[in-house]
């Protein structure tokens, strides 16, 4: 834990026990501990929370893809995902070329 060692905390031990005092020392850890578990729950529920919002954006990705193969055919990873929908060979030509409407 933190790199400490056990002649490092009875370094520390000592050391609290001289500044607090006997008596105080075991409420001082009483409430170490106690801020330290709550510190824990705390960062716990942070940690839930990114991965719950990371599922659910693995989740609307999983969505986007099955829509866009559905509307497009392909998969997202084979197009751009903001690609617009683009017209087949036979609608790309024109229906009236220029030459037919200009012969008198």
């Amino acid at each position: 834990m933190f790199g400490i060692g056990m002649p490092e905390l009875i370094v520390i031990a000592i050391i609290a026990l001289l500044v607090v005092g006997p008596k105080k020392l075991p409420d001082l850890a009483k409430s170490l501990g106690k801020g330290l578990t709550e510190f824990r729950k705390a960062a716990d529920d942070v940690k839930d929370n990114i991965k719950e919002t990371l599922k659910a954006d693995d989740v609307k990705k999983d969505v986007d893809d099955f829509k866009n193969s559905l509307l497009f055919g392909k998969a997202n990873d084979q197009e751009h995902p903001n690609q617009s929908f683009s017209p087949s060979d036979n609608e790309k030509k024109d229906p009236y070329p220029k030459e037919s409407m200009h012969k008198t």
